[in-house]
C-alpha cells in the first residue's frame, strides 16, 4: 500500500492506483501532488515527474525544497517543455529526460517506461509515484480523444509496474463532458473546491480506501 498519512489523514491507496488532482486554479493542486511524492522520497519510493508546464529546473527545484533535506531522493523529470521553447541544446541525464513537446505523446511514454525500468532493475526500487502535470496542458495542444487514448496507455503503464499515479488538472478549464469521460480513467479522485474567505480550500475524496 502507497501511504498517503502525511497528506490526507489515514488514506491508503493500493500499487497501480491511478488518482486525479482536481480543482480551480490556486487551490493548491500542484502542492498537493508534490506533497504526495515528498512524502514518499522520505519513504524511500522513487519519484518521477512528467512535466508539461515547468522546465525540469523548476521541476526539481521544487520538489527538492518539499523532500526533507536529510533524504537523497531517487527521482526523474521527463521535461516536454525545454526543447519546444528552443532554447539551447538538451540532452538527458540521469535526472531528466526529454521529449520534444507536450504533444510528443509517445515520446512521454518511452521516457516514462525507461525511467520506470531503470528505478525498478537498476536501482531496485519497486515502489514508485509518478506525477503528470498536467492534462490541462495536454488539452490545449491535443483534442480529448488522443489524450484519453495518451492516458488509457499511461494509466495502464503504473498499473502493471504497481506503481502510483498522481494526475493534476485545471476542473475549470474544461467542461464537464470533458472532466466526466476523463475522470473513467482514474481509480480515485481527489478534489479541490474553493471556499469563500482566506479559508484553506475543501478537500473532497473519492475512490481512496481509508
Amino acid at each position: 500500500m502507497y501511504d498517503l498519512a502525511d497528506v490526507l489523514p489515514d488514506a491508503e491507496i493500493d500499487p497501480g492506483t491511478n488518482l486525479l488532482v482536481a480543482g480551480p486554479p490556486l487551490t493548491g493542486k500542484r502542492e498537493i501532488a508534490f506533497d504526495i511524492l515528498a512524502s514518499g522520497a522520505e519513504h524511500g519510493d522513487g519519484s518521477i515527474v512528467v512535466t508539461t508546464k515547468d522546465s525540469a529546473d523548476k521541476v526539481l527545484e521544487t520538489f527538492t525544497g518539499s523532500v526533507d533535506p536529510a533524504v537523497d531522493p531517487s527521482v526523474g523529470v521527463v521535461d516536454c517543455v525545454t526543447k519546444q521553447r528552443g532554447i539551447g541544446t538538451v540532452n538527458d541525464d540521469p535526472r531528466v529526460k526529454y521529449a520534444s513537446s507536450p504533444v510528443d505523446m509517445t515520446g512521454i511514454g518511452i521516457k516514462l517506461s525507461e525511467f520506470l525500468q531503470e528505478f525498478y532493475e537498476d536501482r531496485g526500487l519497486t515502489r514508485n509515484r509518478v506525477l503528470l502535470h498536467s492534462v490541462s496542458t495536454l488539452l490545449m495542444y491535443s483534442n480529448l480523444q488522443t489524450v484519453f487514448r495518451f492516458l488509457h496507455v499511461f494509466t495502464g503503464r503504473i498499473q502493471s509496474a504497481d506503481a502510483m499515479g498522481i494526475y493534476v488538472i485545471d476542473s475549470t478549464a474544461h467542461d464537464d463532458q470533458t472532466m466526466n469521460t476523463l475522470k473513467q480513467l482514474f481509480d480515485a479522485v481527489i478534489e479541490l473546491e474553493e471556499n469563500d474567505g482566506d479559508d484553506e480550500p475543501q478537500i473532497r475524496t473519492a475512490g481512496l480506501s481509508n
